[in-house]
């Protein structure tokens, strides 16, 4: 327990010099995987490993028949293999284009990439997947600076594992090269190693799209009862885009859950999200399971309600997009349009907390 705080004290305490670094799981598959990029260089997984040229733009690499890592078919001494573009070149590691390295390590049957970069790069490409690039500048440093504290907490709870994070929605979601321009680099410039702090600890700088008009706390979203997570009034709630509604057949309610009858809310948090649903006459859930179950993109939040039946389906509507808690992306939106700098919304979304530079 006391190897992240002294990690944190460590990494707050980084010279001007220093980069913080990252590492992404970015993939992870039973068969083989192509590398491309230019002049690669290959070397062993840690900071201060010497690289050495292989001459060539493109590896492919695969769990041989000994259950050995090969790179063109000769085995790998060791279980990974880290690789290194020329400076400041891209590598292209299977679907994905990135910047960094790549590690390509076994783990079981199982072979995986994992991008070791920058962390100020790594929030280019994040800024630029989790938040419509058009939107003002205001709101795209308010979430650069969400995304950076949410992304070292990770670093500091997984100390001592080989990846940080993953790349999709379940962490901050990171396409890679592909989701960067010039306005996601500018906000992540203009904000570069801000972090938001409780009690001189990075905070669980959570977010989602849309809340509908008020935030959730953390402990009804998410099971996190911390201070800074709190409900809070928000502009999203007047917007057309926080409106949606769901016609769902009775065979998918069925499908998600044998034998359910219903879709009824039977309590609900302070905010009025569902927090326990019906599905049967004596099936109560949790409404999370439930929402986790019918698919995310599907029941977009908790605050719903149901219609009634139709043609075989429940009539569904709702507000918001997202578990609620932490920065409401739609809400940055309106706050920026009106004038708010970063400083002033993630105060507002994150009550009680410092703005501090990192390095």
């Amino acid at each position: 327990m006391l190897r992240p705080v002294a990690l944190l004290l460590a990494v707050l305490a980084l010279p001007a010099s220093a980069v913080e670094t990252v590492r992404i799981l970015i993939d992870e598959r039973d068969g083989p995987v192509t590398l491309q990029g230019a002049h690669l260089t290959l070397g062993e997984d840690r900071e201060d490993s010497a690289f050495v040229p292989l001459g060539r733009r493109s590896v492919a690499l695969r769990r041989g028949a000994g259950g050995r890592l090969e790179l063109d078919g000769a085995p790998v001494s060791g279980e990974s293999a880290r690789f290194r573009p020329a400076a400041d070149e891209p590598i292209t590691a299977g679907e994905m284009t990135v910047r960094g390295d790549v590690v390509v390590r076994l783990r079981g049957a199982k072979v995986q990439l994992i991008n070791v970069l920058p962390l100020e790069l790594y929030l280019q490409a994040v800024l630029g997947s989790e938040m419509p690039r058009d939107f003002p500048p205001e709101a795209l440093k308010a979430q650069g600076v969400a995304s950076r504290t949410y992304a070292l907490w990770k670093k500091l709870e997984s100390y001592g594992a080989l990846e940080n994070m993953g790349s999709s929605v379940i962490h901050q979601v990171y396409a890679g090269l592909d989701r960067e321009d010039p306005r996601t680099r500018a906000a992540v410039q203009a904000t570069s190693g801000e972090v938001l702090t409780w009690e001189l600890r990075p905070i669980e700088a959570y977010f989602h799209a849309s809340c509908g008009g008020h935030t959730e706390s953390g402990l009804a979203a998410l099971g996190r009862d911390l201070p800074y997570l709190a409900e809070v009034d928000c502009p999203c709630g007047s917007l057309p885009s926080s409106r949606w509604a769901l016609s769902l057949p009775l065979s998918e309610l069925r499908k998600a859950f044998p034998g359910a009858s219903a879709l009824d809310v039977v309590a609900r948090t302070r905010t009025g999200r569902a927090r326990m649903v019906r599905v049967a006459q004596d099936r109560v859930l949790d409404a999370v399971t439930v929402r986790q179950k019918l698919g995310y993109t599907r029941l977009k939040s908790l605050d719903f309600e149901v219609g009634g039946e139709s043609a075989g389906a429940l009539q569904i509507s709702g507000k918001g997009y997202g578990h609620g808690a932490g920065l409401c992306q739609w809400g940055a939106k309106v706050y920026a349009d009106q004038g708010w700098d970063y400083r002033a919304i993630l105060r507002h979304y994150y009550p009680g907390t410092e703005l501090q530079p990192l390095y």
